[in-house]
């Protein structure tokens, strides 16, 4: 689809959205709103499938595949925002504070603190964790996100070490990679 064309689809969805509802609902001033407005949706399908019980790392895993499991129906539109973002700092960068607001509430969903430096290292640690599964959702093809659940559940392992060498239980040490992957 050239630029043209795409222009045109979009301003007559826009167009027949409007007949049906009028301009008044005009809801997407800009890209970026359109993009904040899909980060609060996946956060929202996430946060209406909360665990409610369980260890904190199994419901964060349920809580991140959640949003996962929403934003696979635009997995393509996903990839191209990716390719994109590189050449787009304002974009990357007013995701990345959306980003580390939405792991913010993931956390407090899964029970989590959000007081104090702690929280602030387990927010980092868990933006650290989104992206690194995101890069494996963007290459996973499985119908199942068999792919992304096992890069979620490798960093959520390693990301769980790191608290607790932090915390003190690896006084002196240096996590291993023994101590990572467990």
């Amino acid at each position: 689809m050239s630029g043209q064309d795409f222009d045109q689809a979009l301003i007559a969805a826009a167009f027949q959205r409007a007949a049906e509802v009028g301009w008044a609902r005009a809801r997407f001033p800009g890209k970026l709103t359109l993009l904040r407005r899909f980060g609060v949706m996946l956060d929202q399908a996430a946060l209406v499938a909360s665990p409610g019980e369980g260890p904190v790392r199994d419901r964060l895993f349920d809580l991140l595949m959640s949003r996962f499991d929403a934003i696979k129906p635009h997995r393509e539109g996903l990839r191209a925002l990716l390719r994109h973002l590189p050449r787009d700092p304002a974009t990357a960068l007013a995701l990345g504070c959306a980003t580390r607001r939405s792991m913010r509430w993931m956390l407090q969903a899964a029970g989590c603190s959000s007081a104090g430096v702690r929280s602030e290292l387990r927010v980092r640690g868990l933006v650290g964790v989104w992206l690194w599964t995101m890069r494996a959702f963007e290459r996973d093809e499985t119908e199942d996100l068999a792919t992304t659940m096992a890069a979620l559940d490798t960093a959520l392992s390693r990301a769980h070490a790191m608290a607790g060498w932090l915390a003190g239980s690896g006084r002196g040490q240096r996590p291993t990679r023994e101590g990572m992957s467990r």
